[in-house]
Formats: C-alpha cells, sequence, structure tokens
C-alpha cells in the first residue's frame, strides 16, 4: 500500500497542482489539514483535493474560515488573510470545511493516527523533541502523521532515546529522503506544508508512507519529497487579491 500524505496546503493551487505532478504512483491521500488560509484559491484547491480521497483532518485554519472558531488566536496578517478567504468561498465549501473531523483519526487501522496537531490536542505545535515527549507517550498509535508546524520530519523513540528527525537532501536537487520505520519505534511524522512551508526551502513538501505485510513482518517505511513549483504565479495570485504582502514574499524564503 502506497499512501500520499499531504498537509498545510493553505489554498496554494500552484504548489498543490505541483506536488500531484510529482508524487510517484499511490492508492490513497491522507490529508492533515489547512487546506485553506493565506493563499489566493480556496475554491480551486478544495475542489482538487476533495477528488483525491474522503480522508481528511481539519485544521486550525479550516475551523477559523468556517466559522467553527473566531480568530482571536490569529496573528494580524493571518487574521486578514482568514477573512478575505471568509468572504470568497463558497457556501457549498464553508460547510464542507465546517464538517471535516476533529483528528486523530485512524485511516487504516489500529496502527496508524491522522492529525493536525498533536495526537493530545489537534491544536497543539509539536516543534521540539520535548513536545514530542508526552504525546509519543500517550498515543495509542505507534505511526502518527501530522502537520501544523509547516517544518518536514518528525520525531521518533525507542522507549529509551527519543530523536528528531530532518530529512537531509542530498547535493545537487535531490528530492526524496528515505526513512525506514522500525518495529520497536514510535513516530510523530510531518510531512511538510504543500502551500507554505518553514523550513528554509521553499520548495513544496509532501510524503510518501509505504507498507506491505502484517504484524512482526510488516515492512514500513516513509519517503520525503520536495518539489518545485511557480512561485512567482502564486505569489502574484495573492497579490492580487490584495491579501498581505508577506504571504507573498515568505513563499520564495520557506520561511
Amino acid at each position: 500500500m502506497r499512501v500520499l500524505v499531504l498537509s498545510d496546503i493553505h489554498a496554494n493551487l500552484e504548489a498543490l497542482n505541483a506536488v500531484l505532478e510529482a508524487a510517484p504512483a499511490y492508492d490513497m491521500v491522507w490529508n492533515l489539514g489547512d487546506i485553506v488560509g493565506y493563499g489566493a484559491n480556496p475554491n480551486e484547491v478544495i475542489d482538487r483535493v476533495r477528488t483525491l480521497g474522503s480522508v481528511f483532518v481539519r485544521g486550525n485554519h479550516d475551523k477559523a474560515i468556517s466559522g467553527i472558531e473566531g480568530l482571536a488566536e490569529f496573528n494580524p496578517i493571518a487574521g486578514r488573510a482568514a477573512k478575505w478567504t471568509r468572504c470568497v468561498l463558497s457556501t457549498e465549501h464553508t460547510d464542507w470545511l465546517r464538517h471535516m473531523p476533529a483528528g486523530p483519526i485512524m485511516p487504516d487501522g489500529p496502527e496508524v493516527s491522522c492529525m493536525h496537531g498533536s495526537p493530545l490536542d489537534e491544536d497543539d505545535y509539536v516543534l521540539t523533541v520535548r513536545d514530542a515527549w508526552l504525546p509519543l507517550t500517550k498515543s495509542p498509535t505507534r505511526i502518527n502523521f501530522f502537520g501544523h508546524t509547516h517544518l518536514q520530519g518528525g520525531f521518533a523513540t525507542n522507549g529509551e532515546e527519543w530523536f528528531r528527525i530532518t530529512p537531509q537532501y542530498a547535493p545537487r536537487g535531490a528530492v526524496e529522503y528515505e526513512l525506514p520505520l522500525r518495529e520497536n519505534a514510535r513516530y510523530l511524522i510531518n510531512p511538510g506544508s504543500v502551500g507554505q512551508p518553514r523550513d528554509g526551502d521553499w520548495r513544496a513538501a509532501f510524503a510518501l508512507y509505504e507498507y506491505e505485510g502484517d504484524g512482526l513482518d510488516a515492512q514500513r517505511r516513509v519517503i520525503f519529497y520536495r518539489t518545485p513549483y511557480n512561485v512567482k504565479q502564486a505569489q502574484e495570485r495573492i497579490v492580487r487579491a490584495g491579501l498581505p504582502d508577506r504571504l507573498a514574499a515568505r513563499l520564495r524564503d520557506g520561511r
């Protein structure tokens, strides 16, 4: 089985199209939330992701824009983008966002969970090994896919040692990094942000989760990917929409 794992598209249609073109063959898609917010094409992005499958968890921007929560926790730039998105989003798409499930969900049996923030709170940011300790200890599932931070990689523990996972891409524009998953370890894995990476690499990020077999004989791995996309066009759309200039500038910075 091969699962395409996406997160934090943030209404960036150019990045999403590039990811779908670059992704290897897959059997299903898991989407970890924040489909909208920041970018200039929320309706088009929702239309596209809805054709890819039915496994979604909501993100904090999805909740705020659909009216489940207010904007008090958003910074001024994020708040302006959310208000703009509320105005342009179709009624159908707003309703669809409102009915997205909260994470964690288990899309494929008891081994794996999907969420936006952490297994303990859908809005938590897991940024450090310290942040990861309690979620990895308390999560009922061994492999946990999360987003929210826009940082590709994650965390792991074998019960004694704790590790940060940071994909290291080889020189000359390598686009993938493979992580075999050990049977005796627990994982928090972030595929990175499709639409607004914040790890210093402007390229759209995603991951592929592969597994075959069952139980102790199962072979599992995650392959992290980066792919370039038409940043200039995405930036121009943001500017033409009247969204804050910072949202356009940060796409090239990867911050």
